[in-house]
């Protein structure tokens, strides 16, 4: 049983299947409109020939000679008659109505509304001039009705159905019921209905199609975002402590006079190890960055706060822009940690490429103090500043951070992207927190732009979180430019 289930669900859906793609065809409606046409005019002239004049349903005649007067003769209603002059062109007028009531069919897919009001003229025209309809016109009423309601008006496609219910419904009354009328009246509003249905349900598909991409492309565009922040990251902090690892096992191996043998080998072991996790960690950027490609050919060691490197991204700042940039250090340098010197470069190349954009002309000056625990950078600019303040936040080390609606300047420096993996404000604030640190900008006292960061002389080990303003600067420091 269930095997023959299967056959009949298989036969009934390639039998739909077939109905589709024959409905689907460019010329459906019109062999359709002119297979109905056919059917219609057959019908229509079958009918006006079948059914007998009023006056042949029963006759009174004079009697005939022989007979007594006064007396009448009825024939019989199958006698043959001569229909008079009259019956021609009842034929012609239902056969035009036939083709009217089917042919606009034709046009049901391009031209929905006029095929709907022609068919359904007709139909009207057909149901008072001889009180019935053809199952043809009725079938044309459907499928300019269901195609009105799918791809046109959905008003004139139920009101085109009302004079079919009405006609219906008075028929009833008057206790002549007629096949054809009845199933006008209840399926025309039923198709009509089932257009409105099926345009509202593939509406709703494509609208849930629309939500559905733009969730994806949302999802898409957000999991890039994060997988550039990861690899810059990785790029910037766990690639170069790999390197370095790399490079302390190879130096040591080269230069510990004595080293045994065992040792040596298991240096070079460390070495090939490192160098492997760095080749598996390029490939993981590969991936991860879009971009990488272009990066792979302008790879170079990662920049620091050596006094070389500072220089000339002071020299950079000062050709772009034209004006003044001072280096100011304070205190005796100190050496720090690869991660804490690559945030310290790329805090300061954000806040130079900030200043330039957003304060052209405007001198800036770079201020490097060392406190023994902790690097503290000040990046200011004499510039207008922003329009207004806006209060600043807390950062995890206590840092205080712009809020992200502040006015003027801060709001365009908080958008900003910066040529080396910045990404304004966020950005710099993202990398002093990676490496235990804080940071806060906003306006400077006196007028200009500010950016502060406190960044620990080790990665990790978090220095003293900036409160209130700038303090002044210690005694003893050097100016460089």
């Amino acid at each position: 049983m269930e095997r023959a289930h299967d056959r009949r669900h298989g036969r009934a859906a390639r039998w739909a299947g077939g109905g589709r793609r024959i409905a689907a065809a460019p010329h459906a409606p019109v062999v359709a409109a002119v297979l109905l046409a056919v059917l219609a005019v057959a019908e229509s002239v079958t009918h006006v020939a079948g059914t007998p004049p009023s006056w042949a349903v029963g006759e009174t005649v004079s009697a005939p000679a022989g007979e007594p007067a006064g007396e009448t003769v009825v024939r019989p209603a199958d006698a043959p008659q001569d229909r008079g002059p009259g019956a021609p062109a009842l034929l012609v007028v239902s056969g035009l109505l036939g083709l009217a009531g089917t042919l606009p069919a034709a046009l049901a897919r391009a031209q929905p509304a006029v095929a709907a009001v022609a068919v359904s003229a007709a139909g009207l025209l057909t149901l008072a001039a001889f009180h019935t309809l053809t199952a043809a016109g009725v079938a044309a009423q459907l499928v300019c009705g269901y195609r009105l309601g799918r791809a046109g008006s959905q008003p004139l496609a139920v009101l085109l159905a009302v004079p079919f219910v009405a006609a219906a419904l008075a028929g009833t009354a008057l206790g002549v019921t007629d096949v054809p009328i009845l199933l006008a009246a209840c399926l025309a509003p039923a198709a009509a209905l089932a257009g409105i249905a099926r345009r509202a349900h593939t509406r709703a598909l494509g609208e849930d199609a629309a939500r559905r991409a733009i969730a994806d492309t949302l999802l898409e565009h957000t999991a890039r975002g994060e997988r550039a922040r990861i690899a810059r990251e990785l790029h910037d902090i766990v690639a170069h402590h790999i390197s370095m690892v790399a490079v302390q096992a190879e130096t040591a191996r080269l230069t510990t006079p004595g080293m045994p043998a065992a040792g040596a080998e298991r240096l070079s072991a460390i070495g090939d190890t490192a160098r492997a996790a760095l080749t598996e960690m390029r490939r993981l950027l590969g991936v991860l960055r879009e971009d990488a490609g272009a990066e792979a050919a302008d790879r170079r060691p990662q920049p620091g706060l050596r006094l070389q490197e500072l220089n000339e991204l002071l020299d950079e700042a000062r050709e772009a822009s034209g004006t003044g940039t001072r280096l100011i250090l304070s205190g005796p340098p100190v050496p720090l940690d690869p991660g804490v010197e690559l945030a310290a470069y790329r805090i300061v190349q954000e806040a130079l490429t900030n200043a330039r954009r957003h304060a052209p002309g405007a001198a800036v000056d770079v201020e490097l103090h060392y406190t023994g625990d902790a690097l503290r950078l000040v990046i200011r600019d004499n510039g207008p500043g922003p329009a207004s303040a806006a209060p600043g936040g807390q950062g995890p080390s206590g840092a205080r951070e712009p809020a992200t609606a502040a006015a003027g300047r801060t709001g365009a420096r908080e958008g900003s992207a910066v040529t080396g993996g910045g990404h304004g404000l966020s950005g710099m604030r993202e990398r002093a927190m990676a490496v235990g640190g804080g940071l806060r900008a906003g306006p400077a006292a006196g007028g200009g732009f500010l950016v502060e960061a406190r960044l620990p002389a080790r990665d990790g080990v978090p220095g003293t979180p900036i409160r209130g303003g700038v303090p002044g600067l210690p005694a003893g420091g050097g100016v460089s430019g």
